[in-house]
């Protein structure tokens, strides 16, 4: 009979019994009584320390009645610090908004028409300024951001890409140079602060599907052009970080057929100088990295499935062949670390509903879109020299939404990681440290502020990380009392989330390596 010593039975029952303890736990809640008869739209801003606004607008959604918006600050304990209402001129309907350190900025436009409008909110005090202009008329607008006192609009005028910039001091307006082009896509438009540079990526319809980076001044003067040739691997999207004085990372995911289908991500250094050389030392450095060639991207598959896919993959390369995968990622901007950057992507794919109907003696497919299905987020740690790290994987089940947004939220907790996203009314999380896994997935169920309350319906799940380790979740939700019939109560939820790790799992030299019982498309 083997005979264990009591010391280290003991210490295998306290991993048995005592496993990774760290949970997301209910913290603070507010709510907001929401009328269904009503056209009211809410919007929620995590501001870090700084707080939290709210933004609720209503009128003006399918009739001539202006639009009414009413700002709503609340400090970190959901505590209300100021509120101010704005009501938006008739004739001008709202587009989008962006916001940064020190404002939230909304854009508005006058329909058939080249007039717009820029509203600016203080987040110190709620003060509001606007301020009008003239950009295009018929400009089907896609991205917008602000750097000091100019605002950065893109999308497509005419089918081509413009991006111009409107300058809050004077209401001029400036047309960005050398875009105005056929075939051509904007990817992004990202602002560096530090250099009060533009960068505008684009990539061509054409064959080959060019890849470009125009980096324009606050003048709107072009600086320089980074073009990468998709003849072998064609980039098809792109975020810049900025990592020392002179270089930022460029890391996006490529194709090698110029489909929009990933076949895997890339990394390259840019060096910001006017030189020829800055173009061809990025597209000589640049790096691919292969899907099958991460360690962890697969795991949302069950072990078979997974290994029948890297067999075909391998298969493909002995043969001297590549095997096509077929991804489409969301990629988000990339985060700084202390090490140097790190970068999350998730894995989705448009769903359609269909049925055989008879049509004149042939069966034909009715397909109706359903929305956007989520299989899993990846994530990569990168140095500051664009080396790969680690890579980890978030399995994500039945997770369906109307609109393609990021839905896995990143908590950083030291050389930790909180992985979330929600779904029905309940969060999912998981716990990694580099490629390992700490904490596999559970889901916990938001709560009311009453323990004799119960959640009916949810809808429009969406979860934020804010400030250290905690979240916000917001979201629809109808309410009824647990031990009655009661009538259902209808709001608009902001629920705080605190992430409590357990030190002692967290030292913890064994941490978990993935099970691999994910979900499989």
């Amino acid at each position: 009979m083997l005979r264990v010593p009591v010391i280290l039975y003991l210490l295998l029952l306290s991993f048995i019994v005592h496993p990774s303890r760290g949970q997301l736990t209910h913290s603070l809640r507010i709510e907001i009584p929401s009328d269904p008869n009503e056209a009211e739209a809410f919007d929620v801003t995590p501001l870090a320390e700084q707080g939290v606004l709210m933004t609720i607008r209503t009128g003006n959604f399918y009739d001539n009645t202006p639009a009414k918006f009413n700002f709503k600050k609340f400090s970190t304990d959901l505590k209300l610090v100021w509120q101010v209402s704005f009501t938006q001129d008739i004739k001008f309907k709202p587009v989008t908004s962006y916001q940064n350190g020190q404002y939230v900025y909304h854009l508005f436009r006058e329909p058939d028409t080249e007039r717009f409008m820029f509203l600016r909110l203080h987040l110190d005090d709620g003060a509001v300024e606007t301020f009008e202009g003239n950009l295009l008329e018929q400009f089907d607008i896609q991205h917008f951001k602000v750097m000091g006192g100019q605002a950065y609009v893109g999308g497509y005028h005419h089918s081509r890409p413009v991006v111009m910039a409107f300058s809050f001091f004077d209401r001029s307006a400036k047309v960005l140079p050398g875009m105005y082009i056929n075939h051509m896509e904007l990817s992004s438009l990202e602002i560096d602060e530090a250099r009060q540079e533009v960068n505008v990526l684009v990539h061509s319809l054409k064959r080959h599907c060019k890849f470009s980076i125009r980096t324009y001044n606050y003048d709107s003067k072009l600086l320089r052009t980074i073009d990468f040739d998709g003849a072998k691997n064609s980039l098809i999207s792109g975020k810049l970080l900025p990592v020392n004085e002179h270089e930022s990372l460029l890391v996006g995911n490529y194709s090698t057929d110029c489909t929009p289908y990933s076949q895997g991500i890339y990394v390259t250094r840019i060096h910001h100088g006017e030189s020829a050389d800055a173009s061809t030392d990025a597209v000589n450095r640049i790096q691919y990295i292969e899907f099958s060639q991460l360690q962890n991207f697969f795991n949302y598959l069950k072990p078979h499935r997974q290994q029948k896919l890297l067999a075909k993959a391998m298969k493909k390369k002995e043969e001297g062949k590549d095997y096509k995968f077929h991804y489409r990622l969301l990629v988000h901007d990339l985060q700084p670390t202390s090490d140097g950057l790190t970068l999350v992507a998730e894995v989705y794919y448009p769903q359609y509903r269909g049925s055989t109907l008879a049509y004149g003696g042939y069966l034909r497919w009715a397909d109706r879109y359903e929305g956007f299905r989520y299989t899993h987020a990846f994530i990569c740690g990168f140095d500051k020299q664009g080396t790969l790290l680690w890579d980890n994987c978030l399995p994500i089940k039945e997770l369906l939404s109307s609109e393609l947004t990021e839905m896995v939220q990143i908590s950083q907790q030291g050389d930790q990681m909180v992985l979330a996203y929600p779904n029905d009314g309940e969060i999912t999380t998981e716990v990694i440290q580099g490629s390992k896994v700490l904490k596999e997935t559970e889901k916990i169920k938001l709560q009311t502020n009453a323990e004799d309350e119960k959640v009916t319906f949810s809808a429009q799940d969406n979860l934020m990380a804010w400030y250290d380790r905690h979240f916000l979740a917001c979201g629809f939700q109808k309410i009824a009392p647990t031990k009655s019939s009661g009538n259902q109560r209808e709001v608009f939820y902001i629920n705080k989330l605190t992430y409590s790790a357990d030190s002692s799992a967290n030292k913890s030299a064994e941490a978990t390596t993935r099970k691999n019982d994910g979900s499989e498309r």
